[in-house]
């Protein structure tokens, strides 16, 4: 796959980045775009043999790239990460805190143990990042850019995904509360809300047998728009970016009339899911036409 063009946003020579969630979807992709610009990439996830992958193809274009795996999840992992990083770059310019899991159930059936695993990567995970992140942008004149990656699933709960916008809740509200304390200091803190993204992740929640027909996949966005946004986030130093946009402003303003908001999305997935199963009769029944 192509790195993503950056006309729009020029070259970030030198910049040194750190990307969680490395391996693949927008993490992998926003790794090439920033490599691609000239950055010197920290790629971080739990899987080598994919973080290698994407090393290679970064280095076979003339970008530099450093592999580290770590389970972002486990603190003891991200401090190791970082110290690594720290003495390999000399520093931490940008952070990209990407690395999410989703474990789709209806909310009178969600385990524990799967809101547990959500909780330690999307939302333990992420804050373990930050304060690493921070102590070195701290000591550093020029300060740093952190761009949390979060979803529009942060802003409304929807089913059967309850419990990963329960962790995306949370990440938005624990990225307020740090750009707050940080105001005034040359730390900027981003944060870059999502829709549904042509993601493994997404793949594989499409694939769930509680969501069938409830997103249609011609309204899936590129991973291409979610980069450009975290691109955009660090380039003009935006505090929030959602894609699409005017998106987030449009929970914002539903959570004024939740009531209704909730008319109104119990009728949007009533009427994905005939449309979806229309779409299905139709194909089934061109599918028999052509049978001899």
């Amino acid at each position: 796959m192509p790195a993503v063009k950056l006309p729009l946003f020029g070259d970030f020579p030198g910049l040194r980045v750190v990307v969680t969630g490395a391996s693949s979807g927008i993490g992998r992709e926003s790794a090439l775009a920033f490599a691609a610009a000239g950055a010197r990439v920290a790629l971080v996830a739990r899987r080598r043999p994919l973080l290698e992958k994407v090393a290679a193809e970064i280095r076979s274009r003339g970008g530099e790239a450093l592999v580290v795996v770590a389970d972002v999840g486990r603190e003891r992992e991200v401090a190791a990460a970082f110290r690594h990083i720290r003495a390999a770059f000399d520093g931490v310019d940008v952070v990209v805190n990407n690395a999410g899991v989703l474990l789709p159930a209806r909310c009178d059936e969600l385990r524990a143990t799967d809101l547990a695993r959500m909780l330690r990567v999307n939302l333990f995970g992420a804050l373990f990042v930050m304060q690493h992140a921070v102590r070195i942008m701290q000591a550093q004149a020029e300060g740093g850019s952190i761009v949390n990656v979060a979803s529009l699933a942060g802003r409304r709960g929807v089913s059967p995904i309850g419990g990963y916008c329960a962790t995306k809740f949370a990440l938005v509200g624990l990225t307020e509360a740090l750009r707050t304390e940080l105001y005034g200091s040359p730390i900027h803190v981003g944060l870059v809300m999502p829709g549904v993204t042509d993601t493994p992740m997404v793949q594989g929640f499409s694939a769930h047998e509680a969501l069938d027909g409830l997103w249609p996949a011609v309204l899936t966005m590129p991973t291409a728009w979610v980069v450009w946004a975290i691109l955009a986030a660090v380039r003009f130093r935006l505090v929030e970016i959602s894609v699409p946009p005017g998106a987030a402003t449009l929970e914002k303003l539903a959570a004024l009339v939740p009531g209704l908001a909730d008319s109104v999305v119990h009728w949007a997935a009533e009427a994905t899911r005939a449309m979806s199963e229309l779409f299905a009769d139709a194909t089934s029944a061109d599918t028999e036409l052509e049978t001899p």
